[in-house]
């Protein structure tokens, strides 16, 4: 179990408000040292393997996070083409790059094969396509669907029977066929059963099953786990064992590796695992209302500038960092969005008064990469902690930003 630390009040050892009078609120904050602590964990859990790990850039993708990770010797994972060219502008050596899309056209992969990043592809029809169009003069990456049900919420759970991610299990006599008629060169093996898991049972089950599909490619160069590990979000939650299934997990590869008839590389692409942690979000309490069933606490932000709550039914821990001695109260936390965007129900918290500083903690994973201009409202400002100094990494938007490129009729004005 993770216990909160009740010092909530600091980010890589700077005062929360310090940072809210220099950038404003509300804010994004990153502690690189947690994200680094995270990626040796990892790479420590799995020293018993040749192992690689790939960040999912999909969670936080400032260029400076993608630049950080590079620096301290991860890799990339990318779902978008977007994502590849950000990678390659970071720094990365695109054969560190492993690109897995879902439901792209052909055009897209081949802008990735110009980029020289991993092609790994999910679906038949475009491995046909590419077969087709490369034969074996550029390697692919095969996702493989193990039907395995896992993950915290039914969008993050990408390994099940009826997943849109990945070729099923039962499909590879399809799939071998497919390869042997275009002569497609397998180097990898991928799967990804989805975010959240506890159980380190259900990796070890994963890889059994994929493990046994390996007959089928005799070129493999590396398989790769994709990631899933759960972080803590509430008090005393728990979260994946790495340490355990590091163990356990290594073992299984090794002994499956001697099998196979050589060593091969394992991956892994965490994205949550890596910036959960090292995020908080920063909002200042607009106005306290009561009505007569509840007392509302509403911020200035909503489900534009942090969704996972309204869409995952997800938990972030929130503090109030301006009080922390006060009077612990009942409070629904909500946003400034015409929507119903509740970040929290029935909270309590230290006695919130109107211009307080909430920090909702874990919001370093899908919080800024999923907000947007909803109801036109600016995206905020994003701010990198790193060897004990704030740096701004992304400006608050302006009204220029959101209009920059909107056209204007002329025979409307």
């Amino acid at each position: 179990m993770i216990q909160f630390n009740n010092d909530a009040y600091r980010i890589g050892g700077i005062p929360v408000q310090d940072l809210c009078d220099k950038y404003g609120a509300p804010l994004y904050v990153y502690d690189a040292a947690i994200m680094e602590r995270q990626y040796n964990q990892l790479k420590n859990a799995f020293s018993g393997a040749n192992t690689k790990i790939k960040f999912a850039c999909k969670a936080l993708n400032n260029i400076n996070v993608l630049k950080f990770f590079k620096n301290i010797g991860a890799g990339l994972d990318t779902v978008s083409i977007q994502e590849v060219w950000m990678g390659v502008r970071a720094g990365f050596d695109p054969k560190n790059i492993i690109y897995t899309p879902n439901c792209v056209s052909l055009e897209e992969i081949e802008l990735a094969v110009k980029e020289g990043v991993q092609i790994n592809i999910d679906n038949i029809s475009i491995l046909e396509q590419f077969g087709h169009k490369y034969g074996n003069t550029v390697p692919v990456c095969v996702r493989i669907n193990p039907h395995v049900m896992a993950g915290g919420n039914i969008n993050i759970s990408t390994g099940h029977i009826d997943s849109k991610f990945g070729i099923s299990i039962y499909q590879m006599r399809h799939l071998e066929r497919v390869i042997k008629s275009e002569k497609i060169r397998v180097n990898g093996l991928h799967m990804h059963t989805g975010s959240d898991i506890l159980d380190v049972d259900v990796f070890l089950r994963a890889a059994e099953i994929l493990f046994e599909v390996t007959d089928h490619f005799p070129d493999l160069e590396f398989i790769d786990f994709g990631s899933g590990f759960k972080v803590p979000y509430k008090p005393d939650d728990y979260q994946t064992d790495v340490d355990a299934l590091g163990v356990k997990l290594t073992s299984t590869f090794n002994d499956f590796c001697k099998t196979y008839g050589r060593n091969l590389e394992l991956w892994f692409e965490p994205g949550k695992f890596l910036v959960s942690q090292s995020g908080t979000f920063l909002a200042k309490v607009n106005v306290i209302k009561q009505t007569t069933a509840t007392v509302f606490a509403g911020i200035d932000s909503g489900m534009n500038h942090l969704i996972r709550p309204m869409f995952y039914n997800s938990y972030h821990h929130i503090t109030n960092v301006s009080n922390p001695e006060g009077t612990q109260r009942l409070y629904t936390i909500v946003g400034y969005i015409c929507e119903t965007d509740t970040f929290g129900w029935d909270r309590k918290l230290s006695e919130v008064r109107e211009g307080d500083i909430l920090a909702f903690h874990n919001a370093g994973a899908y919080g800024f990469t999923m907000s947007s201009n909803y109801n036109s409202r600016f995206r905020p400002a994003e701010v990198m902690i790193y060897k004990g100094q704030d740096y701004l990494i992304r400006k608050r938007e302006t009204l220029d930003d959101i209009l920059r490129n909107q056209i204007e009729i002329e025979a409307l004005i």
